[in-house]
């Protein structure tokens, strides 16, 4: 399928008055070369260290043998089940891939104690784990591998036989690998993790599970030369200037629906990382809002948000874009497309400016635990919290949950922030369109704590259009981190707890529920909410 993009109505509009100066600036073949100064003088240290990504398909193909080997190794000894540890760029890539591939990688981006007790206590003999971290400091990945580590000696099983390490070159775990005898694949460092899709990060868990990545490779080698080109068939010139340019309620629709059909399972979730963290910031940006067929913003005729058809077969659509391709070129597309999106932003595509921000108050938080606020009042069991909210006139969920919905603005928008476990019985996206459809505003469902490494950074950087509803497990099941002092209940707990006050101090208007019994409860909030 070749790689093309179809803007119409007011998108194609913008397109055709941005494209001539993208060409007569040649922005396509500069980020080809690797230009860093594209994105201005504010941001050249960071681009000069970040445009890896351009070549990192035929750069990594050569670890494709050396991925494959290992993968038979295994499967000889009977270790067929493969679990990646990892956040963010680190776990997202491989899992819309794996899902691409109709191959099984059991994806533990989660600190919630059922969980990754589920995962750790599931097959460990045929077990063999990924562990992805670019930084190698990330709390995350790090409690999951102790907790790993852990069951694998309680197993009888030496853990390095079954542990792979996926780094950057001299990070902190690259060093603790090698001193422990871990085999590692190194990334490349000039590639941040958002845009690590075609880099170890993506390939190395991906081709153990069994995913054709000398396919996906290829596919994305194939799409470089007609993403380098300067001309105006060029479909990441032409989704980029859609994505910063097309009017709306200020001078661009600053919220993209990514609608992608069966075709590309998974692939929204993935673009949603890699456009809110690229583009969210200095109080601009494009939200990402992934959809389904179904989903209310489809058909509301927003004037703020711009639709995204995406398929790997020919995409036709009557509105918005249609953008058609395979799962390698697509990754390709989306990346070119949203750095030139940034440069038509002002905004420097490559940082993350707040996301740190998150993680300090998630340490300080759990350095303090019992600073975390005790609720306001409790209805039928569900704890209730706020941030910027008066609810002195609220006495139930439903209440709670209609005053925070009033402080939208004709403008903005709901995040829903689900600090449960995700592979729990939790009907996702009939509470995002039951949200969407009572506030008539665009709404996003993000998982916890894994949306902080992605869209978080668009919901303290970006415009401050944001409400934000919490949803938070009470679990009576808890897992210590060996060699920690805490324990993962308090590790989220704390990440909830973080994340909130982050917000709040940014004046965003948060609403956390906590939830006793969380899939009745859960049911209990979309009744509430249709």
């Amino acid at each position: 399928m070749a790689l093309r993009v179809v803007a119409t109505g007011e998108a194609e509009k913008a397109v055709a008055e941005t494209i001539e100066s993208l060409i007569s600036n040649r922005i396509a073949s500069r980020i080809a070369a690797k230009d860093f100064t594209i994105w201005g003088k504010d941001a050249e240290s960071e681009s000069a260290i970040r445009l890896g990504w351009v070549n990192s398909a035929s750069d990594t193909a050569p670890l494709i043998p050396e991925i494959l080997a290992l993968r038979d190794k295994f499967i000889a000894q009977g270790v067929n089940r493969f679990v990646l540890c990892g956040m963010g760029g680190s776990s997202l890539a491989p899992e819309v891939i794996t899902k691409n591939y109709g191959v099984d990688l059991v994806v533990l981006d989660s600190t919630e104690p059922e969980q990754v007790l589920a995962v750790v206590s599931t097959d460990i003999q045929r077990t063999a784990i990924i562990v992805s971290s670019k930084s190698g400091s990330t709390v995350e990945t790090d409690s999951q591998k102790r907790i790993f580590e852990e069951a694998f000696t309680n197993a009888g099983i030496e853990k390095t036989q079954r542990i792979i390490i996926v780094t950057d070159p001299g990070s902190p775990m690259e060093v603790a690998a090698k001193a422990d005898g871990y085999q590692i694949f190194n990334a490349d460092p000039n590639v941040g993790g958002r845009y690590s899709a075609l880099t170890a990060f993506g390939l190395v868990p991906s081709g153990l599970a069994g995913a054709n990545v000398s396919e996906l490779v290829n596919q994305a080698i194939a799409a470089s030369d007609q993403l380098a080109a300067d001309d105006a068939a060029n479909p990441a010139v032409i989704l980029g200037a859609a994505m910063a340019r097309t009017p709306g309620l200020v001078d661009y629709r600053d919220k993209l629906g990514i609608l992608a059909d069966a075709s590309l399972p998974g692939f929204g979730d993935w673009a949603e990382q890699l456009i809110a963290e690229s583009t969210g910031k200095i109080d601009r940006g494009v939200l990402p809002v992934v959809l389904t067929g179904d989903s209310f913003e489809t058909t509301a005729g927003q004037e703020d948000v711009l639709i995204a058809h995406v398929g790997a077969n020919e995409v036709t659509n009557t509105q918005g874009l249609a953008v058609s391709g395979t799962l390698g070129a697509q990754f390709m597309l989306w990346e070119y497309a949203t750095v030139i999106a940034g440069y038509l932003l002002g905004v420097n595509p490559f940082d993350q400016p707040d996301v740190e921000s998150a993680k300090i108050a998630a340490r300080g938080m759990l350095e303090k635990r019992a600073a975390i606020a005790e609720p306001l009042f409790e209805d039928s069991g569900i704890e209730v919290r706020a941030h910027n909210l008066d609810l002195s006139d609220s006495a139930d969920v439903k209440a709670v949950v209609q005053t925070l919905l009033s402080e939208l603005k004709a403008d903005g928008y709901v995040s829903i922030q689900a600090y449960l476990d995700r592979t729990g019985h939790y009907e996702t996206e009939a509470l995002r369109n039951a949200v969407a459809k009572n506030s008539s505003r665009p709404t996003t469902f993000g998982w916890a704590p894994r949306f902080l490494h992605s869209t978080g950074q668009y919901h303290k950087g970006g415009p401050k259009q944001g409400v934000f509803l919490q949803l938070i497990a009470h679990s009576d099941v808890d897992v210590q981190v060996p060699g920690r002092d805490f324990t993962l209940g308090q590790l989220i707990a704390s990440q909830a707890a973080g994340d909130a006050q982050v917000l709040a101090d940014l004046g965003r208007p948060v609403l956390s529920l906590t939830l006793r019994s969380p899939e009745i409860d859960f049911v209990r909030i979309l009744k509430v909410l249709a």
